[in-house]
């Protein structure tokens, strides 16, 4: 209820970068809002030189740290961005995740961003609709960045993908067995490979990638089984700038059962998906939170 903060503008301050230098070991460079591909091609020789570390921020509430996997190294890129979740726990500095971004190469024009990403979110203010589903005994499988996201709660299992394709490759898989309950898929690529890059080639390769992908899951869908498909933001890869951009977001939904076709109602608010998965399973979304389910509407 009470919006996270961004340092878009200034960068973090001076006192939480005294902080987290202090606590981790490691002079902070960067600290400004930027793209993360660019500002490792502009600092990711300086790191490897001194070990420094690469913090930055941008429109949304987050602090991202970059470290090279082969000098820097994973585990203690790791162990610096739990220092930095905990620290950006205190009220005046509270932001909603810290990033780790790995990288590998030795200088400017190699870089390359690996999958071994780890976004440190806070645990949900209050229960959600993953808890309420857990609490009834269903199964909530996450795959990508779904289980970093909810920091783990109301997940039961977790897959973690090296890519939108590799994603897709998993969501068959689980669509095969037999489980029952949600299965809830993020697939990153559309976002951080291309949407940030405003690569839009790049963009309607991975769409036909993933359509692919979908033809094989629309396949294997169940009688009864429900595919909702949708997005947590605008990133138009066209578009000026390296932020998310603000245009409206999809619910398309899908069942074998469905009689027919057509347009749904203009929503509000995501919550209205949250409150039709639990509908379709017979539960109410938890007390005090909003949204109403489209169930109906889904014919």
């Amino acid at each position: 209820k009470k919006p996270f903060k961004t340092f878009t503008e200034h960068g973090f301050p001076k006192e939480l970068i005294g902080e987290l230098e202090k606590r981790t070991g490691h002079k902070v460079i960067g600290n400004k809002s930027a793209s993360g591909t660019e500002i490792i091609e502009e600092l990711g020789e300086e790191e490897i030189a001194t070990g420094h570390m690469i913090v930055y921020t941008s429109a949304d509430s987050v602090m991202q740290i970059c470290g090279n996997e082969e000098t820097f190294g994973l585990e203690e890129l790791y162990r610096c961005c739990k220092i930095a979740r905990e620290l950006t726990m205190r009220e005046e500095w509270r932001v909603g995740r810290v990033i780790a971004r790995p990288y590998i190469g030795k200088k400017k024009g190699e870089f390359e961003r690996t999958s071994n990403r780890h976004d440190y979110a806070l645990k949900p203010p209050m229960r959600t609709a993953l808890d309420v589903l857990q609490d009834h005994g269903f199964d909530v499988i996450s795959v990508g960045k779904i289980r970093d996201i909810f920091d783990g709660e109301g997940i039961t299992k977790a897959y973690k993908s090296k890519s939108s394709i590799h994603g897709m490759e998993q969501t068959n898989e689980i669509a095969g067995k037999d489980f029952h309950g949600l299965c809830f898929v993020n697939l990153v690529d559309f976002d951080a490979k291309w949407g940030h890059r405003r690569d839009p080639e790049g963009y309607a390769k991975e769409l036909e990638q993933f359509d692919k992908g979908l033809s094989v899951l629309l396949e294997t869908l169940r009688e009864d089984d429900l595919l909702i498909i949708t997005a947590d933001h605008g990133n138009d890869p066209t578009y000026t700038g390296t932020d998310h951009t603000r245009e409206k977001v999809p619910f398309l939904a899908y069942s074998k059962s469905m009689e027919g076709g057509g347009r749904l109602s203009e929503q509000d608010t995501f919550a209205v998906i949250g409150a039709t998965i639990l509908d379709n399973f017979g539960l109410s979304m938890p007390e005090g939170t909003i949204g109403a389910s489209l169930l109906g509407e889904l014919k």
